[in-house]
């Protein structure tokens, strides 16, 4: 009888919690102007030089600019890395060189509970931003998440092992092991710059060409 009640109660409670599941927050993104030819669209690891305002959306006010606040220059930085906001990651890809759009960030994916700067916590912002111009990244961004097999942005020692030994083996080369353990040591000691023994996203994609 006790079983009984535990499977009722779960059956009513499950689509209680389902319908309670709280949405993924998102990026609303708004085109103000886009080209008539579009030659190239951004994806993950391009490199992307931007001018930008950046707003409070409570009052309208106006944190940052490159225009006014960067010495008139626009900005470098790379897409889909976490090198800047999440909302930037989300809603600046497919975009094309001479487009301007619109972000309107939650704070989940901007600044957070944390806040910084001028900016308070739990804020949601406004961006303004006109692609100048798109380069291929230092390294694939595709490369990395081939080699991250468990999706945690970051490089463990044996993640990169299996990676050389795959690639060893596509070009019919002999595994051998301890080479392997030696050559992982030599792209740790050079890569790794916070000695946390791990390869970051933005560790990888601005560094060498070991891997």
């Amino acid at each position: 009888m006790r079983l009984f009640l535990w499977n009722a109660a779960l059956t009513l409670l499950i689509p209680c919690l389902s319908g309670a599941l709280i949405p993924e927050p998102e990026v609303k993104i708004e085109v103000l102007q886009k080209p008539f030819i579009c030659h190239r669209k951004t994806k993950g690891g391009d490199l992307m030089l931007v001018h930008y305002e950046g707003y409070l959306e409570k009052d309208g006010s106006l944190f940052h600019s490159t225009h006014k606040h960067n010495n008139g220059q626009p900005i470098w930085f790379t897409l889909g890395i976490l090198e800047a906001l999440k909302g930037w990651d989300q809603g600046l890809q497919g975009m094309c060189v001479g487009e301007k759009r619109k972000l309107i960030i939650p704070p989940a994916l901007g600044y957070g509970k944390e806040g910084k700067g001028k900016i308070p916590p739990e804020s949601t912002l406004i961006f303004n931003i006109d692609l100048l111009e798109i380069r291929n990244g230092p390294r694939s961004h595709e490369s990395f998440q081939e080699m991250d097999l468990n999706d945690d942005w970051k490089l463990s020692k044996d993640e990169v092992k299996v990676y050389l030994k795959k690639e060893f083996e596509k070009h019919g080369a002999v595994v051998n092991e301890s080479h392997h353990d030696v050559l992982v040591e030599d792209i740790f000691d050079k890569e790794d710059e916070d000695k946390d023994g791990f390869i970051s996203a933005r560790e990888f994609t601005y560094k060498h060409d070991e891997l």
